[in-house]
């Protein structure tokens, strides 16, 4: 069972808007429900976690290497209680500060620069990505000699993947798209890794395609690197959007996996709809009125942002808020 990040709620923004729905019988209000399994994977939760423990240590400034997570509003949270977001140019100008690298993990000259400019690192690498950085850094050390190539199958400029080519001095092709696969000469070795959040059904695709267009005796293996964690959800979102009239996927307009995850979710329930915010949710989007609404997220969704969609909707119907629940 997936577990939500233990973070603290934001306030939720007034709206002041005319009701239409208010004046609803308790026997049309519809049925909703938020997906227990949506919301921060582990390695997002181990971040947040690494910052908000150094927030609460002292009173030194804590850098964050890249958004700790793409939802802006989770962002927003962290840097109001002190932690400042910096891109790579700015990273390269710091000297003896304290600075967190997220969830997706750097490249190895990322480091050498953390040394060499003194810097307090808080690693928050998922384990996971970890793990891939290691296999595709040992791969490219036993291929490289013999002209192999190592491939990625991931987006281009994300984070993870840019960690990944660096432990390939570079010299990884990265395919996003069918037309990337060109750039690989088959008749040399090939080694095939994935972003850790990437379709597990386009993985196998590109496996097979890679795999038929060999030449030769040229070696061709690939390792399995989709985090389950992520991928399993795929699946389940689509199970979770078919049981209801009307789904709200919620993710920051940023996150790949949410763009990923949400066609899932609208190969569940056409009647999908991709909020970023509370605030983006307005009557027109309940009409006609469904009897069920689901609300669901990606792995860089926080569970007090589903909860707040929630809350929109029934201030939008008004419905009363659950009330809370002793435990």
């Amino acid at each position: 069972m997936h577990s939500c990040a233990p973070t603290s709620r934001k306030p939720l923004p007034k709206h002041k808007a005319t009701l239409p729905y208010s004046s609803l019988s308790p026997d049309m209000f519809p049925i909703i429900e938020i997906d227990q399994q949506s919301g921060f994977c582990f390695g997002v939760i181990n971040a947040v976690k690494h910052a908000e423990e150094e927030l609460k240590k002292d009173d030194k400034e804590l850098y964050c290497l890249g958004d700790i997570v793409h939802n802006n509003q989770e962002v927003d949270r962290l840097q109001a209680k002190g932690m400042q977001t910096i891109d790579y140019e700015a990273f390269k100008k710091l000297e003896g500060k304290r600075v967190l690298f997220r969830a997706h993990g750097e490249a190895p000259a990322i480091y050498q620069m953390a040394r060499e400019r003194n810097i307090e690192l808080v690693d928050a690498t998922c384990p996971v990505v970890l793990a891939l950085q290691k296999k595709v850094r040992r791969k490219f050390a036993e291929l490289h000699p013999v002209g192999g190539q190592i491939v990625i199958y991931g987006k281009k400029g994300h984070a993870e993947v840019n960690g990944l080519v660096g432990q390939t001095e570079g010299k990884a092709i990265i395919v996003q798209t069918p037309e990337d696969i060109e750039q690989i000469d088959f008749t040399r070795p090939i080694a095939l890794f994935s972003q850790t959040t990437q379709s597990l059904t386009g993985f196998h695709e590109l496996i097979d395609t890679l795999r038929s267009r060999m030449i030769g005796d040229a070696r061709f293996d690939f390792q399995d690197s989709i985090c389950r964690q992520v991928s399993n959800r795929m699946p389940h979102i689509q199970e979770f959007s078919s049981q209801h009239e009307l789904t709200f996927f919620v993710a920051g307009g940023k996150s790949s996996n949410g763009k990923v995850l949400f066609s899932y979710c609208q190969k569940g329930n056409e009647r999908s709809i991709f909020v970023s915010s509370p605030d983006e949710i307005t009557p027109e989007m309940l009409t006609p009125l469904p009897k069920s609404i689901g609300i669901c997220g990606a792995t860089s969704t926080p569970m007090w942002q589903m909860e707040q969609v929630a809350s929109r909707v029934r201030e939008l119907l008004g419905m009363p808020e659950p009330e809370a629940i002793d435990q």
